[in-house]
């Protein structure tokens, strides 16, 4: 049962634990834009990661394990791809009603967990597919 569960929850709760104040405040006030760290490259440049940009990075990494959960073709599947629903949901509503959540890193934390709606269900039809028997 635990399987079922969305891991792109993790990201939607971090981002209210910053919301709440848990991770402090960068360049006014905003917790995303605090820098985690920074070095100079070989180019000259200076690279430097902020924590909305790490949440990011986490977010895409489960979003790949989410996608390799969805090929299972197992009754779970049906309430993890209901579940990845809801999370969806809850990014969406959260955007629109919660002024905290009108920030860049939220947006795109919300564009991942569409892309792993639509990427769960077509990937499951795909591989449903693959499994029907016919004679």
């Amino acid at each position: 049962m635990l399987s079922s569960i969305p891991l792109l929850i993790v990201p939607f709760i971090l981002y209210n634990m910053g919301l709440a104040g848990f991770f402090g405040g960068g360049p006014e006030g905003d917790p995303w834009a605090t820098e985690i760290f920074s070095f100079a490259m070989m180019s000259g440049g200076e690279f430097s990661m902020t924590l909305g940009i790490s949440l990011i990075v986490v977010a895409l990494l489960l979003l790949f394990v989410e996608i390799v959960k969805s090929t299972r073709t197992s009754n779970a599947s049906v309430v993890d791809h209901l579940l990845s629903t809801f999370v969806f949901v809850a990014f969406l509503v959260e955007f629109l009603l919660v002024k905290g959540a009108a920030h860049p890193v939220f947006f795109t934390l919300m564009v991942i967990t569409l892309v792993d709606v639509l990427a769960g269900f077509s990937v499951s039809l795909r591989a449903s597919g693959r499994d029907v028997h016919l004679g």
